[in-house]
């Protein structure tokens, strides 16, 4: 089992916007490392907590900084900026990398944001689904472009202006041939979105804040979709996320990782509570449909959804998590606000160290 890491990020509102910046790019560092396999950091525009506003931004400060991890956007919001800027921005990123960049993409769920670009009453699903469209048919083509896809309000074409005898004209291609891994993170039960990853051959990352039972949907829904377009699902192509702490001293992990009111678990947790509760998504949390929201409680959330514990504790919660959901090819270590650094670095040390590799010699059993 590769282990990943994932971060949206969610800090304290009050944290100055530098520190968390560093800290965020700290772990990642860290990670890579300690031999992580990959990273995803998310973007929002408007969110003081979730405040990484560009996460190719983000990655280019970090390519110097790191050795092996690949990085991966958690998500490019694709329905913010023209196609044709996110293919030649991605395509640099993976340039300056050398192809250790990874394409995770999503339609931008943050209502504020659509507001602040004047798109809030636009289908951003539906924004979302031509602009990857396009941005494929850029990353095959070769100038001159003329692409007019059907039903797809981007043309992109560059018949007037192109000349190829000085270069202009020309829309950069990946460093990775014929084109990056794309991924997306998938946030719902039963997500018909998985089908048509599937088909196109995109890999699923199941979001943290899901409940076991609900992450187990999407791999049937996967495998449907390779089905469709007579392919074989690869389980190495799954990643599975969750929030995670390991301590040594299993009293502290059971406190920093959810019992101590100031735990940024609790943080997290409460914060996400908040923004699903009023975008009226707090079916995630919901192990039946049929749960009134006032029924949910933060502490059966967190016992749902965070494993901590010392290293034997989290390494049984990970396989029994796997029981549960089945085989996948990679563990996304969860990312918050480091509010104890030490402690927030020890436990990426020891999941590395040492829950993985046993993780992985029980897996091999």
């Amino acid at each position: 089992m590769r282990l990943g890491f994932f971060t949206m990020p969610v800090h304290p509102e009050d944290k100055k916007w530098e520190i968390s910046l560093q800290e965020d790019r700290e772990a990642v560092i860290l990670a890579d490392n300690l031999g992580f396999y990959d990273v995803f950091i998310g973007e929002h525009l408007t969110d003081k907590s979730e405040n990484i506003t560009n996460s190719m931004i983000f990655l280019s400060s970090l390519i110097s900084e790191t050795k092996n991890i690949k990085l991966g956007t958690g998500t490019s919001n694709l329905s913010h900026m023209h196609p044709v800027l996110i293919a030649s921005h991605a395509a640099m990123l993976d340039h300056l990398s050398k192809g250790r960049f990874i394409f995770g993409i999503s339609p931008g769920a943050l209502r504020c944001d659509a507001e602040v670009l004047g798109i809030i009453n636009e289908d951003r699903g539906q924004i979302f689904a031509e602009s990857i469209d396009v941005i494929l048919e850029i990353w095959r083509s070769d100038p001159p472009y003329n692409i007019d896809l059907p039903n797809n309000r981007f043309k992109v074409s560059s018949l007037e202006s192109t000349f190829l005898e000085v270069g202009v004209g020309y829309l950069q291609k990946p460093y990775q041939k014929p084109l990056p891994e794309i991924v997306g993170t998938v946030v719902a039960p039963f997500s018909k979105g998985v089908i048509a990853m599937g088909e196109k051959d995109f890999h699923p990352i199941s979001a943290h804040f899901l409940l076991p039972k609900w992450v187990k949907t999407h791999w049937e829904n996967y495998k449907e979709g390779k089905q469709n377009v007579g392919l074989k699902a690869n389980i190495s192509d799954w990643r599975v996320a969750r929030t995670i702490f390991v301590n040594d001293d299993s009293k502290i992990a059971k406190d920093y990782g959810k019992g101590n009111k100031k735990s940024p678990y609790r943080y997290f947790y409460d914060h996400l509570y908040r923004k699903l509760e009023r975008s009226g998504r707090l079916g995630v949390f919901k192990s039946d449909p049929n749960i009134d929201d006032k029924d949910l409680d933060i502490d059966d959330i967190l016992d749902q959804l965070v494993i901590c514990g010392d290293t034997n504790h989290v390494i049984d919660q990970i396989l029994a998590l796997r029981d549960e959901v089945g085989d996948f090819g990679e563990l996304l270590y969860g990312g918050v606000d480091w509010l104890d650094r030490g402690l927030a670095r020890k436990s990426m040390e020891l999941m590395a160290e040492k829950v993985i590799p046993e993780v992985t010699k029980n897996i091999n059993k």
